[in-house]
């Protein structure tokens, strides 16, 4: 199995299935990728638009082209000499009847083979599945709940509208002549409400109305997703059937690598991977892991590292310029009064996610506290309160995802972890007894003493702080704390407002030395913006005054058109996604564009203002207020107001050159550094799409295959020309992934060297180095650039960096444009003459 130089991730649904796949091979690999990198491809639950619901670990979606058109999928990449990663989800699956086994727990119960294959309190006397949309009497009575035929076995099903759930065995003696079931003697059923009730209550299930589920659910969810369970691959016999299908896909040459979906999910993750490792035979597993700004992964996990979120952050920070953080903090907070401590957000907000989103996860952990001190004299006088306080408060403070401790214990690094989380709280003084919190830490860090219950504690309080995380901070605080979004991304710390370049370089040196084959990513299916609409808003950090005007002058020009949005928070946000989302080819004269652009602004800021959680939200929608907001969104793109969105493409034009430029750069550095980049479907164009769904709109692989074509016969000057089509970056992408090709072991092992700059101007420079003796690449992109660039266009201007140099080792370098350089220091105007990055091959 080859190690990847490069990845393609392609979204398989909504359009892309295997024969679709298979027909963009060629260009693919034309391309210079060398493995496609799928998203899940087992069958998932009917209507799903992502795949990570999966309903049947051990089928290839029929939907998706079946057993047959894989095959046909498989031969094209080994035509072509592409390799395949593919991306499973072990950590839960979908509640649907369509799942096999989960069929079988709700026919079943605790007698089902699958049981315990679901993470189910089996104590708990029924199995709850909110899934009705109304309270459960009052469907009842509605004539809305009722047993029918299943149209494939013919044995009676009780249904509310299209959900059908199969009856226990011992049920169907309730239903009067069962010797010969009709619609007649279900029709006598379904008009007896007491009758249906006695069939309903005899079963293992019990259905309920939807808002129920943050407190009462008897299952793991995936967060707050109550249409996926938790799965328990941590046991032997789970693992197997979950795992049975990729692996002999592994195991048939087929599959090179795969991608672990949620390893925060599990139960014990490094243990997972040794399985994994084990039974797969391959190097090639990357898990899907947020890190902390300061985080780590842990060394001892065998894996071949992250996919690579990390990379979008650090890429972010070094190109927002910090020392406007002041001046842009307070642009947004005099505008919109926002609370410009993220941290304090980030405190409260997890505070409440974890006592309403997730408290019925609460719950479960104050339970097994409580169990437990109860065995002991010297804790058995702590109160279900006062360990909920404990729980709420050490979770809220923990600084990051979760802890890895296992049956061996706590490690160093989960000790410290733990250690200043209850600081944070004993200073917080939110709990009374310091003694509580001393005892729940003590059950977190000493599972291996006493009962079974305190390592299921671990457990479930591990498996609770990542999505408490996840909840908190990118699907809350990141729609709140809207100071420059492009620093709102998976993993990063908007606060801290940029990185300097010298944490850049100790980042990557580290990457290099501990995981030299992490993926690098600047774009996925979960990223908040697209990559190039990230690096456009970055350029907003060098002009908070301008910006602050800016959005003043139209916030005072929609108010006059009568059309002012609801609330300062919601404008800020707008006027910058809008900045991050304009298409760079879109004229303001295309109407039929610019409806199109309207349209997926309204979907954004409702899905925006819903998550932030302040005005509206997805459990209680606040109608009028997004009405408003809809209607603001579209009153800016109606032909009377467009003298006020004139102003706003003029102000985009301002910082789409710089913008352009941050893009190329974020593009030679993730393709150069330590890491294997892996390029988003569509991103060898320029990507200005928002949150999902937009992101996974489909992708016009003709146009691509065709610019591929033109950008191999142009020289530099001419795709400058044409960058508003995308055409530099995708003539970068072209010449860095040929480099990959044929200098693969320097890339592979080489070390990170950063590279002295002197002038002027060198703050406004980044460059390093790539080594194997006794070859060289050597990388310098600029930064922070918003008054370098030429008006109009990516290019900067003449005598920006003519004092500014760096140093180059003996020998001789030829650029990607062609030129020669044998001199031992290099002038940076003149390595971006012709071309606004530069990357220096020796020999």
């Amino acid at each position: 199995m080859t190690l990847p130089r490069a990845t393609y991730r392609l979204q398989f649904r909504e359009g892309m299935n295997f024969e679709r796949a298979a027909q963009i091979v060629p260009y693919v690999a034309d391309l210079g990728i060398s493995h496609l990198y799928a998203s899940p491809i087992f069958t998932a639950a009917p209507g799903s638009t992502h795949g990570y619901d999966v309903a049947d670990h051990q089928q290839l979606d029929p939907v998706l082209g079946g057993e047959e058109g894989f095959a046909r999928l498989a031969e094209a990449l080994r035509e072509h000499g592409l390799g395949l990663l593919l991306d499973i989800v072990p950590n839960h699956m979908a509640v649907s009847t369509a799942n096999p086994w989960w069929r079988d727990v709700l026919k079943y119960g605790r007698e089902s083979r699958y049981a315990h294959h679901f993470d189910i309190n089996l104590e708990a006397p029924r199995l709850l599945l909110p899934v009705l949309g109304e309270p459960y009497g009052e469907a009842l009575a509605g004539g809305r709940l009722e047993l029918r035929l299943d149209d494939g076995t013919g044995e009676p099903v009780f249904c509310y509208y299209g959900l059908s759930l199969p009856l226990a065995p011992y049920s169907v003696s309730l239903i009067p002549g069962k010797e010969g079931l009709s619609p007649q003697t279900l029709a006598r059923v379904n008009a007896d409400k007491e009758l249906l009730h006695r069939i309903h209550e005899a079963q293992v299930w019990r259905l309920a109305y939807w808002r129920l589920a943050r407190e009462a659910l008897t299952y793991r969810r995936f967060f707050e997703i109550s249409d996926l369970v938790g799965v328990r691959v941590e046991d032997a016999k789970v693992f197997a059937d979950v795992h049975e299908l990729p692996l002999r896909l592994v195991r048939d040459g087929v599959v090179d690598g795969l991608r672990i979906d949620h390893i925060d999910g599990l139960a014990d993750p490094k243990g997972y991977l040794a399985q994994l490792r084990a039974a797969s035979g391959v190097d090639h597993i990357w898990v899907e892991k947020i890190l902390g700004p300061d985080e780590a992964l842990r060394p001892d996990w065998p894996c071949a590292g992250t996919t690579g979120y990390e990379i979008a952050s650090l890429i972010a920070g070094l190109q927002v310029d910090r020392r406007h953080r002041a001046a842009m903090t307070d642009a947004w907070t005099r505008f919109t009064g926002g609370d410009p401590d993220f941290a304090r957000q980030v405190l409260e907000t997890k505070r409440r996610i974890l006592t309403v989103n997730l408290a019925g996860e609460l719950d479960a952990l104050v339970r097994l506290s409580h169990e437990i001190a109860m065995e002991d004299i010297a804790t058995r006088d702590f109160g279900c309160d006062a360990l909920r306080r404990a729980i709420v408060e050490l979770a809220a403070a923990l600084p990051v995802y979760r802890t890895y401790i296992d049956a061996a214990g706590a490690a160093a690094e989960d000790r410290a972890l733990l250690a200043e989380a209850g600081s944070r709280v004993q200073q917080g003084r939110e709990v009374e007894d310091d003694r509580v919190t001393a005892f729940i830490l003590s059950l977190l860090l000493e599972p291996q003493t006493g009962s079974a219950s305190r390592a299921a504690f671990v457990f479930r309080f591990q498996q609770t702080t990542g999505p408490l995380m996840a909840k908190a901070v990118e699907d809350t605080v990141f729609y709140r704390y809207n100071g420059l979004i492009a620093l709102n991304e998976v993993g990063a710390a908007p606060d801290a407002f940029g990185l300097e370049p010298e944490a850049f370089h100790a980042a990557m040196e580290r990457r290099a030395e501990r995981w030299p084959r992490a993926l690098s990513a600047t774009a996925t299916h979960d990223t908040k913006r697209g990559e190039d609409a990230r690096a456009r808003l970055a350029v907003l950090s060098e002009m908070p005054q301008e910006w602050a005007a800016a959005v003043a002058r139209w916030h005072d020009a929609a108010e006059a058109l009568h059309h002012d949005l609801p609330d300062a928070d919601a404008e800020w946000l707008f006027y910058q996604a809008l900045a991050g989302a304009w298409p760079a080819d879109l004229q303001i004269e295309d109407e039929n564009d610019l409806q199109g652009l309207c349209e997926r602004l309204v979907a954004f800021m409702i899905k925006a203002l819903r998550e932030a959680k302040r005005r509206t939200s997805w459990t209680d929608s606040d109608e009028p207020y997004e009405a408003a907001v809809e209607a603001y969104v579209r009153a800016v793109f109606t032909p009377e107001h467009r003298e006020l969105l004139r102003d706003i493409r003029s102000t985009i034009a301002s910082i789409e050159p710089a913008g352009i430029v941050n893009s190329l750069a974020q593009l030679a550095l993730k393709l150069t550094l330590p890491g294997i980049p892996d390029i988003y479907q569509g991103c060898e164009l320029l990507d200005f799409s928002m949150v999902d769904p937009d992101n996974r709109r489909p992708v016009d692989f003709g146009l691509r295959r065709r610019l591929l074509a033109e950008a191999r016969h142009a020289t530099a000057a001419e795709v400058l020309q044409r960058w508003r089509e995308g055409l530099p970056k995708m003539w970068l992408l072209d010449r860095l992934l040929g480099l990959r090709r044929s200098h693969a072991d320097l890339f592979h092992s080489g070390d990170y060297e950063p590279v002295e700059l002197t002038g002027d101007m060198a703050p406004h420079a980044f460059a390093y180095a790539r080594v194997l003796d006794p070859q060289r690449i050597l990388v310098a992109v600029p930064r922070l650039v918003l008054r370098h660039c030429e008006t109009g266009r990516p290019s900067l201007t003449s005598g920006a960096f003519a004092r500014t140099r760096l140093r180059l080792p003996a020998g001789r370098f030829r650029s990607l444009t062609g030129e020669v350089i044998r001199e031992r220091e290099a002038v940076l105007s003149d390595l971006w003459r012709s071309f606004p990055v530069a990357v220096l091959v020796s020999g």
